[in-house]
């Protein structure tokens, strides 16, 4: 098989945390996206999915497959099980039935036989929570009937690339973009230890995030020579070995691997995944066209050229400091950074349905999500359109016809310009 027929196969996984989101990370080019159910999924601040959603998400799955365009859908089911939890499952599994699902992602094997009884036509994806990060492993879980592994995110390339070779009916999915933990996938322990909420459970307070400043044993911490008080906790002490003045001493760059996408392809990578059921729409659109352009410009589908304005931006995305995790070298993941994560852009809202044509003026349904101002300029953006800037639009009220000085979430509105656009783009203005 060919460089250019590798790379078309290469399945791209986008986050989804509610009904919205799939929409958009299907629309703007994931090839795959993977969802979580209420209670059952280790990010349970995401709306994630229940009531009679499933009927949309089956209506928008066979409108793309008629459109020649296929989509998957995957289901999170990445929780630590206790034992009333599967009880829990086994009681709602009926409803779960009800989702056009293709595959679930598990880490814990207590569900696999539950899964290959109740849902026999669905794939088994083993979650990167359980860390599988060899060969060995690999092939157990095989054994055990996954067909695709998530790599645990502290495997290199040249772990990736010996597990291919001594698996290769394996499917591997790595993850290419998003937020890294301090501990091991995920499983970390900072944050339960600090606010009783774990991590593992799906409540993560993402306590690796704060900043902390270093003390010496003198500041009332005996039993170790260092200790760490996080800014908005004064009076609590936790022991550390070395630090100075407020940091984050435990806070993980970001990942970005969209420049190396070729060298995972040629390691044996099956599927790349992007993190971030938490994020938003907005987030979730922007990282995954980029992430598809790239892989078309790969595959000879568009060219460099073509594909670099959309690549660019995922510097207008809410990230932190960028880095390639453990692939090349584990120095790069080890290095901290500190600050939230910042955009120049915030979402005015999408557009919706087209309404009317009057000669070049065209009117659409106009969604908002924030606050803008009349005049104020903006920025529509689509999965095959990189942005068009618009400063002569007219906002109307749609009950009365008349023109709008503002507009924001909730109020219903019209959005007239001579641009044309289609439902699903992104209405964006740069943050003042």
């Amino acid at each position: 098989m060919s460089t250019v027929e590798c790379l078309q196969s290469m399945e791209l996984v986008a986050p989804a945390g509610n009904l919205e989101k799939l929409t958009y990370a299907w629309e703007y080019g994931g090839d795959a996206a993977y969802i979580g159910l209420k209670n059952f999924s280790l990010r349970v601040k995401a709306d994630n999915f229940f009531d009679e959603e499933y009927k949309a998400i089956r209506a928008l799955k066979e409108a793309y497959a008629r459109q020649g365009k296929p989509k998957k859908l995957l289901c999170a089911l990445n929780i630590s099980f206790h034992n009333k939890e599967i009880e829990h499952f086994l009681a709602e599994s009926d409803y779960f039935a009800l989702y056009p699902i293709d595959a679930f992602i598990v880490q814990d094997i207590g569900l696999v036989p539950i899964l290959q009884k109740r849902f026999p036509h669905a794939a088994l994806h083993l979650s990167t929570q359980a860390n599988c990060i060899n060969y060995s492993a690999v092939k157990m879980y095989h054994r055990m009937g996954f067909s695709r592994v998530v790599v645990g995110r502290e495997a290199s390339l040249q772990d990736i690339a010996e597990i291919k070779e001594r698996v290769p009916d394996m499917e591997l999915e790595c993850f290419v973009h998003g937020a890294m933990c301090i501990a091991y996938s995920g499983r970390c322990l900072i944050s339960a230890y600090l606010t009783g909420r774990s991590a593992n459970a799906g409540s993560c307070t993402h306590s690796c995030r704060w900043e902390y400043q270093l003390l010496s044993s003198r500041h009332k911490e005996p039993a170790a020579e260092f200790a760490v008080q996080e800014k908005e906790r004064q009076g609590e002490f936790f022991p550390i070995e070395e630090g100075e003045n407020y940091t984050a001493m435990f806070s993980s760059k970001d990942l970005c691997m969209i420049d190396y996408l070729h060298e995972l392809q040629k390691a044996g990578a099956d599927a790349l995944k992007i993190e971030g059921r938490m994020k938003s729409l907005y987030y979730t659109a922007l990282v995954t066209r980029a992430y598809r352009k790239k892989i078309d410009s790969l595959s000879g589908k568009i060219t460099a050229e073509e594909a670099a304005p959309f690549i660019a931006e995922l510097y207008n995305t809410a990230h932190r400091e960028f880095a390639t995790g453990f692939y090349f070298s584990k120095d790069d993941a080890n290095k901290t950074t500190r600050g939230e994560t910042k955009a120049d852009y915030m979402m005015a809202g999408v557009i919706g349905k087209k309404l009317n044509t009057n000669g070049a003026l065209h009117e659409y349904e106009f969604v908002s999500m924030n606050k803008i101002s009349a005049g104020q300029p903006l920025e529509y953006i689509g999965p095959d359109i990189c942005s068009i800037p618009d400063t002569e639009y007219t906002l109307l009220n749609p009950e009365t016809g008349e023109k709008r000085d503002w507009v924001s979430h909730g109020h219903p509105c019209i959005l007239r310009t001579d641009k044309v656009l289609h439902e699903r783009f992104i209405v964006r203005t740069k943050k003042t």
